[in-house]
């Protein structure tokens, strides 16, 4: 047995789109596929789950999520191309009131609880390392690089590198990549040919 779904598994599965070059490791936990879009060449690796509440998780093309890492929560969730979040990344589109001013917990009714969501977006060509953990309505920018076991609780401006807790921006990051980008399409553009 493939240890990726098959196309026709990913299509019964109920995402709101796919993609062509989906590998899906069937050891993730998918929970609300129909608020799900996954491009073209998205792999998601073992022990991942996603769960998408009402705004839904939105996955770009050339997308990779490693081993054990999540996406959870109500806000809407975008990865856009060529995204890549390491293993044991956590991402958050809600989160509790941690003041102690309201009860916490998906248990509790939502009347006794003030849970926040708001959207994260990952932008294009960003990076985020091992161990780190993004709160609701962070935008990390195009080009971004997050160093491992970093807690982004901020925006982060493009083409920088940030790490710590709380992450900071520590150097500017290297652009070489949007080049290599262009002659990724030029070689697939004469492929299609």
């Amino acid at each position: 047995m493939n240890s990726y779904y098959s196309e026709e598994e990913l299509r019964s599965l109920g995402f709101h789109a796919l993609g062509e070059h989906v590998c899906l490791s069937r050891k993730a936990s998918i929970y609300g596929a129909a608020q799900i879009s996954l491009g073209s060449h998205v792999r998601i690796d073992d022990f991942c789950i996603l769960s998408a509440g009402d705004g839904g998780i939105v996955l770009g093309d050339y997308i990779h999520i490693g081993a054990y890492s999540s996406i959870i929560g109500r806000g809407r969730v975008i990865l856009e191309d060529f995204a890549n979040i390491s293993s044991r990344v956590s991402i958050y589109s809600s989160n509790d009131d941690y003041s102690g001013r309201a009860m916490t917990n998906p248990t509790v009714p939502a009347r006794f609880t003030a849970v926040r969501s708001a959207e994260v977006k990952i932008c294009k060509h960003s990076i985020v390392g091992s161990g780190t953990v993004i709160l609701p309505g962070v935008t990390i920018g195009e080009g971004v690089a997050v160093g491992a076991l970093s807690l982004v609780n901020s925006d982060c401006s493009p083409f920088g590198v940030y790490a710590g807790t709380p992450a900071h921006r520590i150097k500017e990051r290297l652009k070489n990549f949007l080049e290599l980008e262009k002659q990724l399409w030029q070689e697939l553009n004469r492929l299609d040919k």
